[in-house]
């Protein structure tokens, strides 16, 4: 029992530093765009739903809408969160 405990408590720190690599790879993209010859660290795609879908059921109303936007910025930051997790 101990030892599921102690796998998911891992999978979750995991996700956690995946999460944490990817936004502040994508954070540390965004400030380089500005620099000329750092500029590939901030090219990528975006996808996803390009305008919101809204749902008007009278009484209420409900916007879905989701926009990813993978940077090779963002890949390195979830390449180094792995590297770290791994030596964690």
């Amino acid at each position: 029992m101990a030892s599921t405990f102690g796998r998911n408590k891992n999978a979750w720190a995991l996700v956690l530093l995946l999460l944490a690599g990817i936004v502040l790879g994508g954070f540390i993209g965004s400030l380089a765009d500005g620099i000329f010859f750092l500029r590939w660290l901030n090219y990528g795609q975006t996808f996803g739903l390009i305008s919101p879908i809204t749902l008007d059921l009278g009484i209420l109303v409900i916007t879905f809408g989701l926009t990813i936007k993978i940077t090779l910025s963002g890949i390195l930051g979830a390449i180094a969160a792995v590297v770290i997790y791994r030596l964690l």
